[in-house]
């Protein structure tokens, strides 16, 4: 049952990283699906917003052209 959690959050990640023009709208969508995976696995909320926000600024900073 754990891992159906982790794949569904996953997905979810999947789904919504990398979007996002301005720095403000990847902050925002990340932080969206950060925190949608960490309810899906029973985490923090506010840790998975944290770390969904700023691995999404990563990445479209790293990679414009995939964004």
């Amino acid at each position: 049952m754990y891992i159906r959690k982790i794949v569904l959050g996953l997905a979810l990640c999947g789904g919504l990283a990398a979007c996002g023009d301005t720095v403000g709208e990847q902050a925002i969508v990340g932080g969206v699906a950060g925190a949608g995976t960490a309810a899906v696995i029973n985490g923090n909320l506010l840790a998975g917003a944290a770390i969904g926000a700023g691995a999404n600024i990563l990445f479209c900073q790293q990679n414009p052209g995939k964004c």
